[in-house]
């Protein structure tokens, strides 16, 4: 079973690791069906202890609502959702909980809220967002960097998008992550940034200044996942034709990139954001329950890593 399909599938994780905890989570603002539902579902999986941070009077009456036990789950009262983002806040600067995750408000919302200083939650320079993609017939699944986060991100920002990603492939089991830098060429062109970029990563990684994964760039994309094109191209690489992990060269590319495979290609996707002390689970309003709970699972998957470190 594919990573993904494993964190698709709640009761197979909870049934692989039975010594695992349910990871405690903080749901900011849950106030629509799908996010209650999540909770609910992740609960009684032994996936998640989910925390609601909302207006409790009005996640109950949802919950009566759509015929969902909110049992399994406990209830923080805020009264708005910039109280609800200021709760869930304090709760992870505390320790109370391990992981937050989006309801109800926009994503911006959360991430701003992640990287205030006064709540010193971040643990890294840089905040990013990797997409874990199953697609079908493809045995494990692509970690797509970063279409969520950074927008236009610098040389030095690209670095440490890249580690971030590294860390979550070694969380998810891929001990030495093949990582592709994109562009539209697998040759350095002075007048295409991303290559330059692509060649200044690589060299970064040879001297140790991107550590525990194979860099290779520029490569197109079929360079990086079609084997067959690598070996056309004759592009010896391990990293060529075999990729873990896909650097895109801005958000754009990186967000079409995305709803492209879900969309034609009919993969799952899901994901987390790194580099804050806990992961963080973003929820687009197209995702489904079973994205949701995959984010939820691969941010248990990375929270036990980091216990263990």
């Amino acid at each position: 079973m594919s990573t993904l399909s494993l964190c698709a599938a709640p009761k197979a994780h909870a049934a692989a690791a039975p010594c695992e905890a349910p990871l405690p989570t903080a749901l900011v603002y849950p106030c629509d069906e799908i996010s209650l539902r999540v909770a609910v579902e992740a609960a009684s999986t032994g996936l998640l202890d989910p925390v609601l941070v909302g207006p409790a009077a009005t996640m109950q009456r949802l919950a009566a609502m759509h015929a969902l036990d909110l049992s399994g789950c406990s209830l923080v009262d805020a009264a708005s959702a910039r109280a609800a983002l200021e709760v869930a806040a304090q709760l992870a600067r505390d320790g109370e909980v391990g992981a937050l995750m989006q309801g109800a408000l926009p994503a911006d919302e959360l991430v701003a809220v992640v990287m205030r200083k006064d709540h010193g939650l971040r643990a890294a320079p840089r905040l990013s967002h990797v997409a874990v993609v199953q697609l079908p017939g493809r045995s494990r699944p692509l970690l797509i960097t970063d279409a969520a986060i950074n927008v236009s991100p610098s040389l030095e920002d690209k670095a440490q998008i890249v580690q971030n990603a590294i860390r979550l492939a070694q969380a998810l089991g891929v001990a030495a992550p093949k990582v592709a830098i994109l562009s539209s060429t697998e040759t350095v062109n002075p007048k295409i940034a991303s290559t330059l970029d692509a060649a200044v990563l690589c060299k970064m990684a040879e001297r140790g200044q991107i550590v525990g994964g194979l860099l290779d760039g520029p490569l197109a994309l079929d360079d990086a996942i079609c084997a067959d094109t690598a070996r056309a191209k004759g592009l010896a690489s391990p990293v060529a034709g075999d990729a873990d992990v896909l650097l895109v060269p801005d958000l754009v590319a990186g967000d079409l990139l995305v709803k492209q495979l879900r969309l034609f290609a009919a993969a799952d996707a899901a994901g987390v954001v790194l580099g804050a002390r806990l992961p963080v689970i973003l929820a687009g309003a197209t995702d489904t329950l079973r994205s949701r709970l995959a984010s939820c699972a691969i941010a248990a998957r990375l929270a036990a890593a980091r216990a263990a470190d």
